[in-house]
């Protein structure tokens, strides 16, 4: 099997948007300054976000964590198969409780402690200092490419702020000082590579966006169709009852619907790899020094599993 090809990290925001306003800029600075740390430089922060990630990751699958799923299962088996011993099936039932009891107890203490350090990883002043930037990009109205889940402390494609939610600031004036708009390059800043074309969302991405939740039943639909059809047809036989035989009519039906969900999976699978395309080419200009769009939720579920991928 080969390596997954590697492509550049698609930032939430970058020193070319951090730039782009010197109001933005100094706060950035300030905010690193504070957590000692260069959030304007692109390279470190991918560096940063990457090794953080790991660790998280490797809190909330660490040996405690497998063990107390162990002791859970366990907890839960021993009351219901220590009768089926003939050695303990005579045990006071204090023999079957006390164990399981304990076991559950354990199962607490070791998902306490897989929690305990999990979110310690989360709030890991480095991380916390890129999240105070993030919320001051929002507060500057300047884009936020994407913030991933497991960096506000949320599950893979789950709603809701998270454990360590970006913080909210006061917005701040739409203007910078001396008059310049917000989205423009001032003088004394560092600009944008402006010779570094921003992809265009092409109208095969907005497709897959519309149509990214859609499907998922055509299977399902077609097997209860072909069951529903092949009893009808045995009811028929067996009770000499040819009305049942009309039930046959839903077993091609079945076929013709997972005819549909084929056609309509292989569309969204080309349409994903348009938009697949689209997400890494956006990652490509971030990396040349562009400031690129906020994604759409559809763009960033999809930027989140292509992750997974590339990690496994």
């Amino acid at each position: 099997m080969g390596t997954p090809t590697e492509h550049p990290s698609l930032l939430p925001t970058t020193h070319a948007t951090l730039a782009a306003d010197p109001r933005l800029l100094a706060a950035a600075r300030d905010i690193g300054a504070r957590h000692g740390f260069d959030y304007t430089d692109d390279a470190a922060t991918a560096t940063l976000l990457r090794e953080r990630r790991k660790a998280i990751r490797g809190a909330g699958n660490s040996a405690p964590g497998w063990l107390g799923a162990l002791a859970v299962v366990a907890g839960v088996c021993w009351p219901l198969l220590s009768p089926a011993v003939p050695a303990l099936a005579d045990r006071p039932p204090a023999f079957r409780f006390g164990p399981a009891a304990f076991l559950l107890a354990l199962t607490v203490w070791l998902w306490v402690l897989v929690w305990r350090r999990w979110k310690r990883e989360l709030l890991h002043p480095l991380l916390t200092g890129y999240r105070e930037v993030i919320g001051a990009a929002t507060a500057y109205g300047a884009p936020v490419t994407q913030v991933p889940d497991w960096l506000v402390g949320r599950s893979e494609g789950g709603t809701g702020k998270g454990v360590a939610p970006i913080p909210s600031y006061e917005e701040v004036g739409s203007t910078p000082t001396g008059g310049a708009p917000t989205g423009s390059v001032p003088a004394g800043s560092v600009p944008a590579d402006t010779n570094v074309p921003i992809p265009v969302k092409t109208a095969a991405v907005s497709q897959y966006e519309a149509r990214a939740d859609e499907g998922g039943w055509h299977d399902e639909a077609g097997w209860i169709l072909l069951f529903a059809g092949g009893i009808g047809v045995g009811w028929g036989y067996t009770q000499h009852a040819p009305v049942g035989y009309l039930a046959g009519a839903l077993i091609p039906l079945a076929i013709v619907v997972w005819l549909a969900g084929s056609r309509q999976g292989n569309e969204k699978r080309a349409l994903r790899e348009e938009a697949l395309a689209y997400v890494r080419a956006l990652a490509s200009a971030q990396a040349a020094g562009a400031r690129v769009p906020e994604l759409s939720p559809q763009l960033r579920r999809l930027y989140a599993e292509e992750s997974e991928e590339e990690k496994e």
